[in-house]
């Protein structure tokens, strides 16, 4: 019995791991992270954008003896370049919900030009950016209910992540609409667009896009 108990313990710490998308840029991870969970001796070897859908934090043990302890706020995003070997434990209270996007490629050896029609030149009230660096830039897109935003362009490829449920209209520039819902906690990815959106929503829409360069 006692054995039964330890096993069904062992079980509950154990983190999962979902995986959202895989392809020749990206690998996107759905983390939980239970309360107490400590994960074995890692490293990741590429650079990541971390995004967090609830509040959370952990402590990492870097095998050199460093010790970091991370806290972040519902919503947040955090670039995490690659790193030595730790590794990391939930402290909290709660169960950390972390969504980790993994950038297998170096960025492009020249910067990446935006047009006219980039979203945050032609709606900088709903469109702003996080941070912007060779491999990625980040933004958080807000848009109120029963708000539209005109017709703009996505020039890379994205993920997006939905902080908030979504319901929208959305117009192709050749007319085409198409209705898109997702709910809270989603993950999406998209290629290159040119649309415009409106909420049909009653609450604020929020999401992360991470824009792969």
């Amino acid at each position: 019995m006692k054995f039964f108990l330890l096993f069904l313990s062992a079980a509950a710490f154990a983190q999962q791991s979902t995986i959202n998308v895989d392809n020749d840029l990206i690998k996107v991870l759905t983390v939980t992270q239970p309360v107490g969970a400590k994960s074995k001796l890692h490293e990741h070897k590429v650079n990541r954008v971390m995004i967090y859908p609830t509040a959370g934090g952990q402590t990492l043990r870097f095998d050199d003896g460093h010790v970091e302890n991370q806290k972040w706020k519902a919503g947040g995003v955090a670039w995490s370049p690659a790193g030595g070997k730790h590794t990391s434990e939930n402290p909290t209270k709660i169960d950390n919900h972390l969504i980790e996007v993994e950038l297998k490629k170096p960025g492009p050896s020249t910067p990446a030009a935006f047009s006219a029609m980039d979203p945050v030149k032609l709606a900088p009230k709903n469109y702003k950016v996080e941070f912007d660096n060779p491999q990625v830039r980040v933004l958080r897109v807000k848009i109120g209910p029963k708000q539209s935003v005109p017709m703009h362009e996505h020039g890379l490829p994205r993920v997006v992540v939905y902080l908030s449920d979504q319901d929208f209209k959305i117009t192709t520039e050749d007319g085409k609409v198409e209705l898109a819902k997702h709910k809270a906690g989603d993950v999406s990815y998209a290629g290159k667009a040119r649309h415009k959106e409106e909420n049909l929503g009653g609450k604020e829409f929020e999401v992360l896009v991470v824009e792969i360069k």
